[in-house]
């Protein structure tokens, strides 16, 4: 069913995966990648899915911290005709193409969208580069920064108090 997309397994189960994402041609979100956390509950397809964006993005409707999706179609709406392809060839595409600031869960994006379309469009593309590039996919919602990731010993040490220099034991 998900033969066009690339799918990665979770646990041992069939019910989370995560799927790779595209933004739809002709958006500020074309060059975007996200890996997209589905989670299917018991009744599926008589419940709806659960969809999350692992990677950050900049949308009116979706959390920016969690990747929650604001969609009605999934969240409220939803119907057992629909399928995980209906989510990521018409749900997604359309929720990132026509994004609704009346109803935001990020109220900033909305904001700044209602105010100034374009400088809004522009943040929408600096989140796609910082965040939403290819190898960015395999990242959590952690800061992806443009130096060397650092260690798990570094990254405890990088406090205000550490010593520049130390030697690495």
């Amino acid at each position: 069913m998900m033969s066009d997309y690339k799918v990665e397994m979770m646990n041992d189960g069939m019910q989370e995966f995560f799927v790779e994402f595209r933004g739809p041609k002709d958006s500020p979100y074309q060059d975007g990648v996200w890996k997209i956390r589905v989670e299917l509950p018991d009744a599926y397809p008589y419940k709806s899915p659960s969809i999350g964006f692992v990677n950050r993005i900049y949308h009116p409707n979706v959390d920016e911290m969690s990747g929650s999706v604001c969609l009605d179609v999934i969240n409220q709406t939803w119907s057992p005709m629909f399928d995980l392809v209906n989510v990521f060839e018409v749900f997604l595409p359309q929720l990132l193409l026509y994004p609704n600031a009346s109803d935001p869960l990020n109220g900033d994006a909305a904001a700044l969208m209602m105010r100034d379309h374009a400088a809004y469009e522009q943040k929408v593309k600096e989140y796609c580069e910082k965040y939403a590039k290819p190898e960015d996919i395999g990242a959590t919602q952690e800061e992806n920064s443009s130096e060397d990731e650092l260690s798990e010993e570094e990254y405890d040490a990088s406090s205000d108090d550490a010593i520049a220099g130390e030697p690495d034991p």
